[in-house]
């Protein structure tokens, strides 16, 4: 497996890599030109937005596909047997850890929300609602990974992360599409809330 710098990782973000994690410290990061002011605040405004809409998203993405979706999302959703970032992380975890865990967690989540989106304009290019939702969550995980990226590499000098994606669904039948992206969604559900409580603490002003 390669290791892709974080500037390739934003333009890669929906090509499925798999891997292990591998973190290089170095003086190969970016000028801190890339950095805002306010990047702390700003990353923290965006992991509390995508937590409080999180569940609105599943639900109106489980309103959309119809049935069986609507009436048995416990069983078609569980994410069970799909790839998601490991997470294991805690209040306690060192920030590094929590900030690198942060990052392979969004930049999976952004390649995910490509496929997901992919497919709903094929199979629900109507469901306008869901669709704005989806392109408005995928932009503020992409501003969420470019303010980790800065963070990541101002304060410890890390600029390289090796990162594993999810399947691609493409060729898939329309009812294996809309399970794995109700799978992924109900996954999302799970570990937002978990990472917003983990993170925000290590983002509050010192």
């Amino acid at each position: 497996t390669g290791v892709v710098p974080f500037v390739a990782l934003l333009l890669l973000q929906r090509r499925p890599v798999a891997g292990r994690a591998l973190l290089v410290t170095g003086s190969g990061c970016p000028s801190h030109g890339l950095c805002r002011s306010n990047v702390q605040e700003q990353t923290r405004r965006q992991v509390a937005v995508l937590n409080a809409t999180a569940q609105e998203l599943f639900s109106l993405y489980l309103k959309c596909q119809g049935e069986p979706f609507s009436s048995e999302s416990d069983k078609l959703c569980n994410p069970a047997g799909i790839f998601f970032p490991a997470f294991r992380v805690n209040r306690t975890t060192e920030r590094k850890e929590v900030m690198v865990a942060m990052y392979k967690l969004f930049a999976f989540l952004n390649a995910s929300l490509g496929n997901i989106t992919r497919d709903q304009e094929e199979l629900n290019p109507l469901a306008k609602e869901l669709l704005e939702r989806l392109h408005n969550t995928t932009k503020t995980t992409r501003g969420l990974i470019s303010n980790l990226t800065c963070l990541l590499c101002k304060n410890y000098n890390i600029f390289q992360v090796d990162v594993r994606y999810g399947d691609s669904s493409k060729g898939k039948s329309a009812f294996k599409k809309k399970q794995q992206g109700c799978q992924v969604l109900r996954k999302y559900v799970q570990v937002i809330g978990q990472a917003a409580r983990v993170l925000l603490p290590h983002l509050s002003p010192s």
